[in-house]
């Protein structure tokens, strides 16, 4: 199998296991706060990535220059992109927020026409926007509650949005110059440290700096974060990583919408909820969209020249 087609396999499990982090997300989330389950994930993260560095599988060779790069991807992502939503979410309605983050891969599109050079044809951009479009179609037909939303919330939805696609730009832009588990483990790495001194704070404010790791005493806690660590953190950014030094910022970005879908099924399969028609008219338009933005659904000009000609 070439790279390419390798590239497709990391960024469908990548999906599947971003897909299924929400289901985890919840059952951590019945046991402690937003703060808390990011801190423990990344705890976990960190240590399941210093596993084979300890045992001398993975050697890392970063300087500080190295560090410095690396920096600013991961102030995107994870910092950027989970401290923006979770206080976004706090502000507005989880349908309202699930439509602007469903906008991620038209700001990567964007994004890397502006800052890659990246061109992608008409009906590649077609095919985002129908993606978007289908998810979007989800929420509205769910009940968008504009009561619940507010500006503040809104913007920081926003802002949580753009950080996602300005990671995979400037992950895409150090395509060659670092290797998929360097990256992962210095995001992971400053995703452990933001996140950890942030609950800590909290807990010290509140006087409630003993309980910070009663959670972990939890089991469907533990196996929350043990999957949000391991896959939807670790997992998720080496493949990730890898399918961007590969293929375009915003062919990857568009298999987010998809991610959707798969939320959609591990809610019906482990959560007893409901599907309704426009789930799966909503489902049906995303994955046209992913498959149209991969797939040259219509000859390019000069091809179409030669068979007339012929």
């Amino acid at each position: 199998m070439n790279q390419t087609g390798k590239a497709y396999i990391a960024t469908l499990v990548y999906t599947a296991i971003i897909g299924f982090s929400f289901l985890f997300v919840k059952i951590g989330l019945t046991t402690a706060s937003p703060l808390d389950t990011l801190a423990h994930r990344f705890t976990i993260s960190l240590l399941a990535a210093l596993i084979p560095v300890a045992l001398g599988k993975i050697k890392l060779s970063l300087g500080r220059k190295d560090l410095l790069a690396i920096l600013p991807i991961a102030l995107l992502y994870p910092a950027g992109f989970f401290l923006f939503q979770t206080f976004g979410l706090a502000y507005t309605t989880s349908s309202a927020a699930g439509i602007i983050q469903a906008c991620i891969p038209v700001f990567t599109l964007v994004m890397a026409a502006s800052f890659l050079k990246e061109h992608s044809t008409l009906q590649q951009k077609l095919a985002i926007l129908l993606s978007t479009g289908g998810v979007v179609f989800i929420f509205i037909m769910q009940g968008v509650h504009p009561a619940g939303a507010s500006l503040l919330g809104s913007f920081l939805i926003l802002l949580s949005s753009l950080s996602s696609a300005g990671y995979s730009v400037l992950v895409r832009r150090t395509k060659g110059r670092f290797s998929p588990f360097e990256l992962a483990f210095v995001t992971i790495s400053f995703g452990f440290i933001v996140f950890n001194v942030s609950a800590l704070i909290q807990h010290q404010a509140s006087g409630t700096l003993s309980t910070y790791f009663e959670p972990l005493g939890d089991s469907s806690f533990l196996m929350s974060v043990l999957y949000l660590g391991i896959a939807a953190s670790l997992g998720s950014a080496l493949l990730s990583n890898y399918a961007l030094s590969v293929l375009k910022a915003s062919q990857v970005s568009v298999f987010i919408n998809l991610a959707t879908v798969i939320t959609m099924v591990a809610g019906v399969l482990f959560l007893d909820e409901k599907l309704f028609y426009y789930d799966l008219i909503g489902a049906a338009v995303i994955i046209a969209g992913v498959v149209f933005t991969q797939i040259r659904l219509f000859p390019a000009a000069p091809e179409v020249r030669r068979s007339l000609l012929q």
